[in-house]
């Protein structure tokens, strides 16, 4: 089999990479601007944990290409370093050492020489981390503690006001664990971030871009009624996909007044396909039980004003990265992963059998409604609109 060549990107390319990727782009959607597969994109992010790196510069003490250029017309000359430093404004040994370290004089090209100068001056800065072991093993505890970086971050700084020397930013502490060439923090440590992703995207990147979908005319949660908060009234649904292998999908539904479940079959992540199956299940309710919808940013509800023409239901869109606000689906999808586990194909579940394991969820009972069912709790509602 003809082995595949190698893919090399250029210096320009790399840069538009990143900042598409720092804008929320996804690696499908940046490897297509290159025509090539996602992995090639992923080899050029990953190798630094998904964290851009700082851009190179040469520092002003360093000889310049026309500088070695002159060095080495000076040689063809037959001039001596020191003749070749003075011309320079150099010191000599400073000339002698390039000399030498580069092949010496006979074997002395400028170009070739500033090639490799470039080359040995990569040397990453050292971490703040890798240089204090006892704040290293501090910030290493707290996350086995599961703590997030920030939080490790606001800590430090409250215990220690004042003290620089035993304080972290967040973000160091992301690029120790994303970028293990810093050699301060163990990549094991991840696993206890409450992602485990394995490369890092930045929050302000998470915020837009393609990869989060931009949803137009979308009504955000800050603008929900208040009754909706506290869960006194019932008829107020959150909603997310649950997903699975060979990208499949389930919908899943939970009222937040009783945990009351419902699920989905889906055919496909498509807006329209999704929101043909919420329809579906929303018409199954009486109107008083359905009044209002929050879901992520996903882009399956792209289409979220056909739902509520067809239904008269508000629909109401979470912040980025903000799961806890719909606490009751996150909770329920963790539940819900006992019958349907990560890494699992999804499709072969028929709608009979999501009802099933709807129902037996929602006979369980639960600690937060005094040890009542869902099902109890919502019949109870259906009885009161009757």
């Amino acid at each position: 089999m003809k082995q595949r060549p190698r893919i090399y990107y250029s210096e320009s390319q790399k840069a538009l990479m990143w900042d598409r990727w720092q804008k929320g782009d996804s690696m499908h959607a940046i490897a297509r601007l290159f025509e090539r597969g996602h992995s090639s994109v992923q080899g050029v992010l990953s190798e630094t944990g998904g964290i851009r790196p700082a851009q190179r510069r040469r520092s002003r003490l360093s000889l310049r290409l026309a500088e070695r250029e002159e060095i080495s017309r000076g040689i063809v000359a037959g001039h001596s370093a020191r003749a070749i430093a003075a011309s320079l404004g150099r010191a000599p040994s400073t000339v002698s050492r390039e000399i030498n370290r580069n092949g010496g004089r006979r074997r002395y090209r400028a170009s070739k020489a500033d090639q490799a100068a470039w080359r040995r001056a990569h040397r990453p800065k050292p971490c703040k981390l890798a240089l204090k072991p006892r704040l290293a093993r501090a910030v290493a505890a707290k996350l086995t503690d599961r703590w997030s970086p920030e939080q490790i971050a606001g800590w430090l700084k409250r215990v220690h006001p004042g003290d620089e020397s035993n304080q972290v930013s967040h973000e160091t502490i992301y690029r120790s664990l994303y970028v293990q060439a810093r050699g301060a923090l163990k990549k094991e440590l991840i696993q206890h971030l409450r992602t485990q992703r394995t490369m890092r995207r930045s929050r302000s990147g998470n915020k837009g871009g393609e990869g989060q979908g931009q949803i137009k005319d979308m009504v955000r949660i800050s603008e929900r009624p208040a009754a909706v908060e506290d869960r006194a009234v019932p008829g107020h649904w959150e909603g997310d996909l649950l997903a699975g292998s060979n990208n499949t999908h389930i919908a899943t539904l939970v009222e937040r007044h009783t945990r009351f479940v419902m699920l989905a079959k889906v055919n496909g992540k498509d807006t329209k396909t999704v929101i043909t199956a919420l329809i579906k299940q929303a018409r199954k309710l009486p109107r008083e039980l359905y009044k209002s919808l929050t879901w992520d940013r996903g882009k399956e509800l792209s289409d979220h004003k056909r739902f509520t023409l067809a239904t008269d239901i508000d629909v109401y869109f979470c912040d980025p990265q903000s799961p806890w606000q719909r606490g009751s689906n996150e909770n329920t999808n963790g539940l819900l992963r006992q019958y349907f586990p990560k890494g699992t194909d999804l499709s072969v579940h028929s709608q009979r059998h999501l009802n099933k394991v709807a129902r037996q969820l929602n006979d369980r009972p639960r600690k937060t409604l005094g040890f009542y069912s869902p099902a109890e709790k919502f019949n109870e509602c259906v009885a009161s609109t009757g």
